[in-house]
């Protein structure tokens, strides 16, 4: 039997092959060195680059326009769920623009979880990575440039874990925001739903935007909301105060970790990875 077929239940209780209508892309391998040679890999970590850099100056000079105004007028600025707002919209925005590019991570907690489910190469995830944390950087500072004494008097949007809140509820909550944001990444981008819902891979963007708007305003008030790695640590970088790294690990750790999870569920449960090799095992056995 063809390893592009699935079974569908008939009436009488059996079950009959039917082929797929839909094609898993092969894995990526862990390391691949043509991608050196290749300019579509050097215009994709371009692109990483600069969303991440469009991304966090948006989002940093909201956080202090709203300090800023609130400090004054207890009603003033936007509020968090302005704030929600413009981090959710600003990622549907570059995840629309750069997924046809790069894939739209702009994160290093979604690279990395891809990178895990086998859709990336080692190489391609470290590049990423390093691009999408320089991007933050240069982000921040161009946002500090227009605005810096209130930068430094508005810790210039860094992530830091509340007052009356233990680190495992920080970790917990960086962790659990971030399951949500990469489950949603791999959820719209599934070559089986993209295959059957034509509007599907037109539509992605919007519920991964939508992911990041719904974590945030449910994790501000206790970290700022991170799930982003990048996203911190530029942050922490610029502003450079001892507050912005004493729980830091916290925003690299709890990412991961979500990521981690996320994939592990997508592709073993929800994918059916560990039942699809049992199955190509046990008929690879019975030959």
């Amino acid at each position: 039997m063809s390893s592009n077929s699935v079974f569908e239940r008939r009436s009488n209780g059996g079950l009959a092959a039917t082929a797929k209508d839909y094609q898993d892309p092969p894995p990526a391998p862990l390391i691949d060195a043509r991608e050196f040679t290749q300019w579509s890999f050097y215009r994709a970590i371009t692109v990483e680059f600069v969303a991440t850099l469009m991304f966090l100056y948006i989002l940093v000079l909201t956080v202090i326009g709203y300090d800023t105004q609130s400090a004054t007028n207890v009603c003033g600025g936007v509020g968090v769920l302005g704030i929600a707002w413009a981090v959710g919209g600003m990622i549907f925005v570059l995840v629309y623009c750069t997924a046809g590019i790069s894939g739209g991570h702009i994160n290093p907690a979604v690279t990395f979880g891809l990178f895990l489910a086998q859709k990336i190469s080692l190489i391609r995830a470290v590049f990423y990575i390093m691009a999408q944390c320089l991007g933050a950087i240069c982000g921040c500072a161009l946002a500090k440039s227009f605005q810096k004494a209130y930068y430094v008097r508005y810790r210039g949007g860094t992530n830091i874990l509340a007052d009356g809140y233990s680190i495992t509820t920080g970790l917990g909550a960086e962790i659990a925001g971030t399951f949500i944001l990469v489950y949603t990444v791999f959820s719209a981008t599934d070559p089986k739903r993209n295959a059957r819902d034509s509007h599907v891979p037109v539509l992605a963007p919007l519920p991964i935007g939508f992911a990041v708007f719904i974590v945030h305003l449910a994790t501000i008030p206790i970290t700022g909301t991170g799930i982003n790695p990048a996203r911190s640590f530029g942050a922490a970088v610029i502003y450079n105060r001892t507050e912005a790294w004493d729980h830091h690990w916290i925003f690299w750790v709890g990412p991961f970790v979500g990521a981690a999870i996320a994939a592990i569920y997508h592709q073993v449960i929800i994918r059916a990875g560990a039942i699809k090799a049992l199955g190509s095992f046990r008929t690879s056995s019975a030959l």
